[in-house]
């Protein structure tokens, strides 16, 4: 199964779509307003390096597929497997 996070098409999500790009093994494509972001792995984003001020990274989430989330704090989002 593949972790899958979707992140709201917006421009304040900008940067941690950008992020995500960037990461290996993962991949980010559109599913009608959305980004999905999916990778056979663990999907870790650096709050830092997006750029995002706090209340656009506690609310940048739109959902999630097969997926949980194990660290959504000020450092970084972890999603994984469930």
């Amino acid at each position: 199964m593949t972790t899958r996070l979707y992140v709201l098409d917006v421009p304040e999500n900008e940067g941690v779509v950008d992020v995500a790009k960037n990461l290996p093994d993962v991949t980010v494509d559109q599913v009608g307003p959305y980004y999905r972001v999916s990778s056979e792995g663990d999907i870790v984003i650096d709050r830092r390096a997006t750029g995002a001020r706090h209340a656009v990274w506690y609310s940048s989430v739109a959902g999630l597929e097969g997926s949980k989330i194990t660290q959504h704090d000020k450092d970084a989002l972890r999603v994984v497997r469930r």
